[in-house]
């Protein structure tokens, strides 16, 4: 475990995950404001497991992360940092299952892996994009501390927010 909040843990992802991503990449908000990855069975999964989050993990040390219920242990969405082509830091992703929604899971998991980002993986600034129609996670990205920064076109034109994750006592010339 990577680590957890009060109501959730947090891991790197396995490729025994993929029944879970199978079914995560294929709800209908996943699909509705991440886009159709053309997953459509385990092996698809394991194959997307493979190629994203596992080779973020070797190319960069962090990626997306797997996020269960602490009490129960019950997958319910993802949550980390992602290295995108066309950004100039790295941004903070999430994605929950459809019927956890509305939960404060994604502002709880979303809080954490910002401070796992400064704390642990020594980031100085953080982006996140969302689609334009995306409401509750630009709620989400407010809460957590993020400002909108203008837009962005990656796959399509999307909501840019940043935040600074060094304090005072970060900045040049400060012990």
């Amino acid at each position: 475990m990577l680590f957890e909040t009060a109501r959730l843990t947090v891991r790197r992802f396995a490729l025994d995950d993929a029944p879970f991503v199978l079914t995560l990449v294929n709800e209908p908000g996943w699909r509705t404001h991440i886009g159709d990855r053309g997953v459509r069975s385990v092996a698809d999964a394991e194959g997307y497991l493979r190629d994203g989050p596992l080779a973020s993990y070797a190319a960069s040390g962090f990626g997306l992360y797997h996020v269960a219920l602490r009490a129960t242990g019950e997958p319910v969405g993802t949550c980390g940092i992602l290295r995108r082509d066309g950004l100039d830091a790295p941004d903070l992703g999430y994605a929950f299952l459809d019927a956890h929604a509305g939960r404060g899971y994604a502002t709880e998991a979303a809080r954490a892996t910002l401070e796992h980002a400064r704390r642990d993986l020594g980031l100085a600034r953080v982006l996140a994009i969302t689609s334009p129609t995306n409401g509750a996670s630009q709620r989400v990205l407010a809460k957590v501390g993020m400002r909108r920064a203008g837009a962005v076109d990656l796959d399509g034109p999307s909501v840019l927010f940043a935040l600074d994750l060094r304090g005072p006592d970060d900045a040049p010339g400060r012990k």
